[in-house]
C-alpha cells in the first residue's frame, strides 16, 4: 500500500482525541516510511511519522499541539480498509504518551 499524496479526514475520534474533521492529513510516503505535517481544529501544529507493514498497517508516533498551548504525544497502529469506492479508511487505535495516557480510536477516510 502506497499512501504518498494522499489526503484523509477525520470521520469519528474519541471523546478524549483531538482531531477533528476540519484538520485534513496529507500523507507523505518514501519506501516504507509515512509522515504527514497536520493542523486544524484544535489542533495549531502536528506531526506524525510512521513504517508501513506489508499489508498496509501503519505504526506511527506524533505529537502536537493544541489550541491551549500544550504539547501532546502519543503512538497509533492505523489499519486500511478499502471501500468499495475504492477509497482508504483507516481505523486506528491510539494511545496518548503523555498527559493521562488513555486510548481512544480514530477513522479516517480518504478525500
Amino acid at each position: 500500500m502506497n499512501y504518498h499524496n494522499k489526503r484523509f479526514r477525520v470521520l469519528k475520534n474519541s471523546e478524549n482525541g483531538e482531531t477533528s474533521a476540519e484538520l485534513i492529513f496529507h500523507y507523505q510516503q518514501t519506501g516504507n516510511i509515512v509522515s504527514s505535517a497536520y493542523k486544524g481544529g484544535a489542533i495549531v501544529e502536528g506531526h506524525l511519522l510512521g513504517l508501513v507493514n506489508e499489508n498496509g498497517v501503519i505504526n506511527m508516533a506524533y505529537h502536537q499541539i493544541n489550541q491551549h498551548g500544550e504539547i501532546k504525544t502519543g503512538t497509533c497502529i492505523s489499519t486500511p480498509i478499502i471501500g468499495e469506492n475504492g477509497k482508504i479508511r483507516l481505523i486506528e487505535n491510539w494511545q496518548w504518551t503523555s498527559g493521562d495516557k488513555t486510548k481512544g480510536q480514530s477513522i479516517l477516510e480518504e478525500i
